[in-house]
């Protein structure tokens, strides 16, 4: 702890400038996490091959029933275009789209402020990079002789943790939005895949035999 308050206050104000950033980004990268994980799994292709069956039964209502077995984007996006069933093709394609068009936003929410937060962070610390060159330098000017060396150590330290820690963050936030994007590609890229495979069911279903 010693090393790490040694390390802020040499980097002062900038550093706890980043620090701030610093939380905000970890607070960002934990609620996703939980947010994605918790409402976004479930098992898709089980799922749509129960619902599959029974609608291929014509049991239209225990399809309905199963998606309301839990909170679930997917299920409620299917849920919707299982209830507009009676209403026609265009009914139920419109019903999922718009309940689509209200979930994804929740789903990436957050993700992109960290590319954001990236690029902030980055910018404080060569602000703090700056203020220490120009401190040590200004300082070395009119310093004495046999306090030059420490002055000028002093500023470049500054000058150094601000960089590593404006950059580490950075880093941070771009690994974290690589692994958070990719996530909510796939689980957007699924949900469109399961919204297809109703229609295409429902599609052929309707088809005279």
């Amino acid at each position: 702890m010693e090393k790490v308050w040694t390390f802020l206050k040499d980097g002062a104000p900038f550093s706890l400038i980043n620090v701030v950033i610093l939380a905000c980004v970890l607070a960002i990268i934990a609620e996703r996490f939980v947010f994605i994980l918790t409402k976004y799994r479930v098992n898709s292709v089980e799922f749509m091959g129960q619902v599959r069956k029974l609608v291929q039964a014509g049991n239209i209502d225990r399809a309905i029933k199963l998606c309301e077995a839990a909170p679930l984007p997917l299920l409620q996006v299917i849920k919707a275009g299982l209830t507009q069933v009676n209403r026609g093709e265009e009914a139920v394609i419109a019903s999922m789209e718009e309940r689509m068009s209200e979930t994804l936003p929740e789903l990436e929410k957050r993700i992109g402020s960290l590319w954001s937060l990236a690029n902030i962070a980055t910018l404080v610390g060569l602000l703090g990079t700056i203020s220490g060159l120009i401190k040590s330098f200004g300082a070395v000017a009119f310093a004495a002789p046999d306090q030059r060396s420490t002055i000028l150590s002093a500023g470049i330290s500054e000058a150094m943790y601000n960089t590593a820690m404006g950059l580490g963050i950075a880093v941070l936030c771009m690994i974290f939005h690589l692994f958070l994007h990719g996530m909510a590609k796939k689980i957007k890229a699924d949900m469109e895949r399961s919204v297809m495979k109703l229609e295409n069911l429902l599609t052929l279903k309707g088809k005279p035999e």
